[in-house]
Formats: structure tokens, sequence, C-alpha cells
């Protein structure tokens, strides 16, 4: 036995000391091998919309009312499952419902109580005991697991279980024991949650989001662009500081900065209202100010305007000193006229501006901040780095996250894999080093989290530096297009100006070698793996499809957002990875949490199976059964070192 694998099997002697223990280990993973895989749920594109991924979080994307109809079948009324699911979404909400017209609130809780065990014990059958017992609430742990047990040595089961249920009642925990079954249902339905990206901008609620996923039990994020924009923010990056803020205040959101992140915007306000106090800003109006007095949306659009030039300067300096980045045809504010009113973009047409007024602008000097500017700037830097909530959320981010993730034979990622027009891998340059692919992806990464973790300075400034980089370059794989025309669409009225091309990932998509050599790139097989992406809308209104590829290609990106539900036609989609295989569920929007509890009004899902396995998969299919078989082998030997005498057991 060689010196390195004798140290390491003592090492898992400290762990496994006797012949026994190390036995009934083995016997244990084994079992684990067998039973059937996790259910995964895919969710992107969040962008803020708490209410709906809520809902979406707690139906599971329609596998809450599965494992009702498995438990029930025609037993039950539709009405009394829809009831049912209803209550195991939004139990404390209910209940306070139910309270207000049931006569029999005893019967009731009976009732009710019976269900939930039922779908408990359907939906904790998948796990180990010692699974769902980690799961368990603390306060009920042990009531709740002797309901969900088979106990054969009891003959009288029936008795049994009424005498707790009973006790229950009698001693007034019914409403606290319904709650707990109800979140342990949810918790136990899905047991993995997949997050591909953007959790920010455009909804109002993006801190909701986050914080309900620092309690969740078991989930991975693939970084988003409007993610990393915010991750530059929070590290301090000036020009990822003045991009968050413009998209803030475009969509109505200074909520989110003020009271969810208490950033404050008083700087910022009152700088605009002295700098642009003639200046109507009525090219910078806000998408959705329905809630808005006159009197805000003259701040707002003042405040818009003075964020979007800030940020116009921010990027034109930052492209001017990172030429690595081949970006400076999207400086623009030396290309205008100011005399003429008129911009000349880099192909060599002229357009008239909708918008000549910039007092804040040296024109001999277009790219420097006025002094005005830099002290906005300044006191905003300072509040991003000091804001522990935010700096909380994006340690999440950094810590469950990345900017891919190969699970279970999938590649999950947000935007695309850089292409060339023939489908080959493209080469990009990252500060001097020429990469491609899953190299790409791996450089790329390694400088975000050196703008959080380096100790060089100048390292960190890379960093903070990348992720502007990522959230607008053409060769980044969060962003997929050819440019960002946020100038052309504030300042130019044709339309031709404002579009951006889509990479070649995307007219790519339905080329099986194309797709075959992306995921042989990651190391996965063709054969028996996809591809799995959110951030560009899929227009089913048009009837465009979220399977490509035959079904090797996945985009679950349909409209969660709001803004862009007029165009998907649809309210998002999300996937499900169970032991059967594949579901793609298509949801209608979400009107609201109080319709659902007093209508019990759910999101209409249409679910497609995209690819069903022959076999059920079982957790010995999986990447986890891979790391247990691995386990087993190592115990293995462990047991042979024992008995040969190699290592000495301590009973």
């Amino acid at each position: 036995m060689r010196k390195e694998e004798l140290r390491y099997l003592q090492r898992l002697a400290e762990l496994y000391p006797t012949i026994g223990k190390a036995s009934t280990e083995i016997i244990n993973l084994q079992s684990i091998l067998n039973l059937p895989k996790g259910t995964e749920h895919f969710m992107s594109d969040l962008h803020g919309e708490y209410e709906a991924f809520s809902h979406v979080l707690r139906n599971g994307s329609g596998a809450v009312r599965k494992k009702i109809n498995d438990v029930f079948g025609h037993t039950l009324s539709n009405s009394d499952k829809r009831a049912l699911a209803t209550l195991i979404y939004y139990p404390r909400e209910k209940i306070q419902l139910v309270k207000k017209t049931e006569e029999d609130m005893e019967n009731w809780y009976k009732i009710t109580l019976y269900r939930l065990i039922e779908v408990c014990k359907t939906t904790a059958s998948k796990y180990t005991r010692s699974k769902v017992r980690k799961a368990l609430p603390p306060d009920y742990a042990y009531v709740i697991e002797e309901l969900i047990t088979e106990k054969a040595e009891v003959l009288d089961k029936e008795a049994y279980y009424n005498s707790i249920v009973n006790t229950i009642i009698d001693i007034r925990r019914a409403e606290n024991f319904i709650i707990a079954l109800a979140e342990l249902i949810q918790r136990l339905v899905v047991d993995h949650l997949h997050i591909l990206g953007d959790i920010y901008d455009r909804g109002p609620g993006p801190h909701f989001i986050m914080e309900r996923l620092s309690e969740y039990h078991s989930l991975d994020i693939q970084w988003g662009n409007h993610d990393v924009v915010w991750m530059g923010a929070a590290a301090g990056q000036p020009a990822c500081i003045a991009t968050v803020i413009r998209n803030s205040i475009r969509y109505g959101n200074l909520d989110i900065l003020e009271d969810g992140y208490g950033i404050n915007m008083i700087p910022l306000a009152t700088f605009a209202m002295e700098a642009y106090r003639e200046d109507p800003c009525s090219v910078f109006e806000i998408k959705g100010t329905a809630n808005y007095s006159v009197t805000e949306q003259e701040l707002s659009r003042k405040m818009h305007k003075a964020i979007a030039v800030i940020q116009f300067k921010l990027e034109g300096q930052l492209l001017r000193k990172r030429k690595e980045f081949h970006m400076e045809d999207r400086c623009l504010l030396h290309r205008i006229d100011p005399e003429k009113g008129i911009i000349t973009l880099p192909d060599g047409k002229e357009y008239t501006l909708l918008d000549s007024c910039f007092p804040t602008v040296d024109w001999k000097h277009p790219y420097e901040l006025s002094q005005g500017e830099k002290d906005v700037i300044e006191r905003l830097e300072s509040a991003f780095r000091n804001c522990d909530r935010l700096q909380k959320h994006i340690r999440l981010l950094l810590d469950k996250g990345g900017l891919y993730k190969i699970y279970n034979g999938n590649l999950l990622f947000h935007g695309c894999i850089p292409l060339n027009e023939d489908g080959s891998l493209k080469e990009v340059q990252i500060y001097g080093k020429t990469c491609k692919g899953k190299e790409l992806y791996d450089v790329l990464e390694a400088y975000v989290r050196r703008a959080f973790y380096a100790v060089d300075p100048e390292e960190q400034k890379r960093g903070r530096d990348i992720l502007w980089y990522i959230w607008a370059a053409p060769n980044s794989p969060l962003f997929g297009k050819d440019k960002m025309t946020t100038f052309e669409r504030y300042f130019i009225a044709d339309e031709e100006t404002h579009k951006e091309k889509k990479g070649a990932y995307y007219r790519l998509l339905e080329r099986e070698d194309v797709v075959d050599s992306m995921l042989i790139e990651f190391g996965l097989d063709p054969e028996d793996s996809h591809i799995i992406n959110g951030h560009v809308p899929v227009h089913q209104g048009e009837g465009e499809s979220p399977v490509k590829c035959g079904g090797k290609v996945i985009v679950i990106d349909g409209g969660f957002c709001k803004a862009y539900q007029k165009v998907t036609g649809i309210a998002g989609y999300t996937l499900i990875y169970n032991s059967y295989g594949l579901l793609l569920a298509a949801h209608e929007p979400f009107t609201s949490k109080e319709a659902a509890v007093s209508r019990e009004i759910d999101i209409a899902s249409n679910q497609v199976a995209v690819r069903y396995t022959s076999k059920r998969r079982l957790v010995g299919d999986t990447d986890n059964g891979k790391a247990l078989r691995e386990r087993i082998e190592e115990l293995t030997r462990l047991l042979d070192a024992y008995r040969k005498g190699i290592i000495k057991e301590k009973k």
C-alpha cells in the first residue's frame, strides 16, 4: 500500500473507527444509490418579480399539484385539490381565510391534517429517513416523523394516528402544525434549485428574492449580466454603479436602492435639480410612473438624465483606459457636434440628437466628470461599498454562484458561448490572454472573484473592470450581442441605430454538430446531456419554441419580467428534472398573492415533456451517486485494511 493511500485511510479511520461503523456506512450509502433522484427546479431571468418567483417556488412549477394528484387521484374533487394546493403554498393566509367561513374548524383541522400527512408521506418517500429528519421543523420533528413513518409494530394504526392528531387539535397546535407540514412539503418537493441568472433589475423586489434564496436549503446560481453589473457596483466600480442607478430610475424602482438597500439618493437628486434646472429632460421619461406625482416625475427625469450622462462619461474613461477591451467605438460623447446638435456614429452616418442639452460636458474633455458629478459618484461609491445588506447578497452570489455549472449531465449558464459564424469557438482576449469556450468562462470568473478577494490593488481593479466588461462587451458570454445601444435609444430617433445584433450562438442553436461540440468542450456526452440557459426571451406568441436542436438546448427565459410579457406572450418558463425526465412548464402571468389565496388562482402552467427516460433515474445515476460510489470504494479499502491488520480498530 502506498504511503499516501495509507495516510488517507488513517484519516478516514478517524471518522469510521471500527469495522462495524465502516460496514454500516457502506450499507447506508449503497441504499441511497437505489433511491429515485431528487427533483431539480430550474428558474431564470427573475428580474425582481418577487411575487411571481415566490409563487413558482412554492408550487414547484406544478410539482405540488402533481403530488396531490398522485396521492388522491379521483378520491378528491378538483376544488378540494385546488384548496389543498393553495393551503400548501400559503398556509398562514389560507387558514385565516378559512376561519372566516368555516363553522366546524375542529373537523376542518382533522381533515386537513390527514390530507397533508398523506401528501407528506409520498413526498418524503424518495428520501432517506436521515435526509427527511434534517428537513423537519425542530419544534415538531418527532411528531411529524411518527406520523409519516410506517410503524409495522403498531397493531391498531388508525387508533394510533387518531390519538396523535386529536392531541394536536386538543392542545390548540393544529394551525402551527398545518403550517409546519405545508412548509415541509414545499421543501421536500424540490431537492435542488438552479437559478440561471438575472435576479436583478426591472422588477421591484430583487432584494426580497435574495433574502429568500439565502434561506433556501439547496441551490446554485449562474450569474446573469444584470447580476454581474450589481456585483460590480457592490465592488465600487463607478461605471457599474451609474448603470445600476440608471436602470433603477428608468424602471421606477428607486425604492430598491433607497428602502431595500438604504442607499441615499439625495446627493444625486440635489445635483440633478441644480445642473438640469432649466432642462425638461423629456427624452428621459420613466417606465411605469403611474404612482408618481408630476413633481416626482420631473425629479426622476432629471435624475435619470444626470446619471445617464455620468454613466456615458465613466464608460468612456474606462474604455480609453482599457484599450484591451477593444470597445472604443462605444465612446460616443466626443462624436457630438454640440453647436449643430448632431452626432456622427462610428459608421460615419450623422444623426440629429433628440436632446442636445449637456450642461455638464466640457467639449474639450467630454469624458471628464464635472466637480459636482465627481462628488455624487464618490458618495454613491461609498454607499454601495458600505451597504451591509447589499454586500451580504453579493456574498451569496459569490458563494453559491458562478458563470456556469455542470450538474447531472447538464451544462447551465445564463447567456451563451461566444462562437464564430462557422460554429467554431471564438477566441477572445482577456488582459492579453487568448482564450475560448470553457477556458474563457474560467478566466472571466477568476477575475470576478479577484474583484472581491485579491490582495493586490491592481488585480482588484482588473477584476472590477471585468465586471463591467461582462455586462456590456460583445464577446462577453453573458451579453452576446454586437453592442449595447443605450446611448442611441435615448438620443437618436432612427430605430435602426437601436438594434443589437445577437451573436452567432443564437443563430446556430439548431445545428447539432455545433451544439455537440459545445457540450464536448465542457466535458459532457452529447448523447445524454443538455445546454440549459436563459437571457434572451422566448417569443412564444410568435411561435418560437424554447426547445432547440431536438431537445439538446432548452432556453427557459420566457418573461418573468412584466416589461417583456407583451413580447413573449407568457410569464416565464421553468424546468423540472425529476426521476422520470425533463418537464418544461410555460407559465401564465401571475395576478397577485391575494388572488392566489382568496380565489385559489394558481399560475396556469402548461407542462411539456422535453425528455422522458425509459428507466427511472436513481441517485446512483447522478453526480452525487458518482461521489457516493467513490466513498463506498474508499470505505471498502478501509475495511480491507482493518481485516489485514494494516490499520487497527479503535473500539
